[in-house]
């Protein structure tokens, strides 16, 4: 059975209705169908399946989800729908630790938390694109879509001087049309291979578990999804990072990717 894994969603005051998708001629042949990301867990140290679709999609748009099988590397990656409290923890744990990860922010959480993404940037992390809205980006037409995305990167360029260029979709949904119009921007869409239910911070089911769950499922190459919405991932993160460390793994930057 595949488990699929959800980004929590921004809380916005000004939410619209995003209309019906309206293709451009250079898209018009490609599939729009809705995909949610999928993963089917070992829990033994392996590589999960991503499934075929996904894989095929991904890395025919040069697409980050899981890196090379022969080497024990793990990418940090983090989706911040809003700020609750726990990031600059995060940050400190990573830093006390030497591991650089990536933060994937919305519009809201940039505009609410703008030091804290400036404190991302000047400790050597990678700020990403998770759109403005946090809409299905299949939902949208590409008028609509290149705004979620290119706003969003204009406003923090704008604000410090950083140049996105990893996009997470909202939700982990997709299309084919999303990813090429993604790539037509310029931006390398990554998704993950590691995930668990952590979005909701009323739903925790303590650190023991949380640990349990991120240990039990490290994997050569693997790209973690954690959110830090989650108070039990802040937690347990320094005891995850030296726990994998005696492991043998190592913690690379999405910039370091190896596939």
């Amino acid at each position: 059975m595949f488990v699929l894994f959800f980004c929590v969603a921004a809380l916005y005051s000004n939410n619209k209705s995003t209309g019906n998708s309206v293709l451009t001629s250079s898209t018009a042949s490609l599939s729009n169908k809705k995909i949610g990301w999928g993963i089917k867990k070992t829990n033994n140290h392996t590589q999960p399946d991503l499934g075929s679709k996904n894989k095929e999609l991904i890395n025919k748009y040069n697409g980050i989800a899981m890196g090379n099988p022969d080497k024990k590397y793990i990418y940090i990656t983090f989706d911040e729908g809003y700020e609750a409290g726990h990031t600059a923890k995060i940050l400190d744990v990573l830093k006390d630790n030497n591991v650089k990860a990536a933060f994937f922010i919305t519009g809201y959480y940039l505009n609410s938390s703008g030091d804290l993404v400036k404190r991302m940037i000047d400790e050597g992390h990678i700020v990403g694109n998770h759109t403005v809205n946090h809409y299905s980006m299949p939902d949208i037409d590409n008028a609509k879509l290149k705004d979620e995305v290119m706003k969003l990167h204009t406003a923090l360029y704008e604000k410090f001087g950083y140049e996105m260029k990893y996009l997470r979709p909202p939700m982990g949904e997709y299309s084919e049309r999303v990813l090429s119009e993604t790539n037509n921007l310029g931006y390398r869409t990554a998704m993950w291979s590691f995930g668990y239910v952590d979005w909701d911070p009323n739903k925790q089911k303590g650190e023991e578990y949380a640990k349990k769950t991120i240990l039990d499922n490290l994997h050569n190459g693997e790209v973690m999804l954690l959110h830090a919405t989650s108070s039990d991932n802040a937690n347990v993160l320094d005891s995850v990072i030296k726990e994998a460390k005696a492991q043998g793994y190592e913690f690379k930057s999405l910039d370091e990717f190896q596939k």
